[in-house]
């Protein structure tokens, strides 16, 4: 059975940093896409950064240049490095993955995977 969960969420003032990790369990990070999503109140959840098996990374335009999604396969971990954070990238994260032909990333749907997520919250 699949499990992912996540760490190293927390409270920081605006223009922190904080480094978001997902251990998964049950199965390898082999032809898996893996991506970050968050979900603040009263919003939809949106994806924030994938990589893919081959490490090709993609993230959502508010991030780019300041947050960094990376793994390390020999310990089925998923890491989200999170700089200079605003008071807009307060919401739950959430880790989530998918089987993916050949490991590739392409979009944000379809992950199948899901962790419970780990809190946010940046103060101004």
């Amino acid at each position: 059975q699949t499990h992912l969960v996540e760490s190293g969420g927390g409270s920081v003032q605006a223009g922190g940093s904080l480094r978001l990790s997902c251990t998964a369990s049950g199965y390898r990070f082999i032809s898996v896409c893996m991506a970050w999503f968050r979900q603040a109140p009263g919003k939809e959840r949106e994806g924030v950064a994938f990589i893919g098996s081959n490490g090709r990374t993609n993230y959502t335009d508010s991030v780019k240049g300041r947050f960094t999604v990376s793994k390390d396969n020999a310990k089925n971990t998923l890491y989200l490095q999170m700089n200079s954070l605003k008071p807009e990238d307060t919401a739950m994260y959430y880790c989530a993955a998918k089987p993916t032909s050949g490991g590739y990333c392409v979009t944000f749907g379809g992950f199948v995977y899901w962790g419970q997520g780990t809190q946010v919250t940046v103060s101004s």
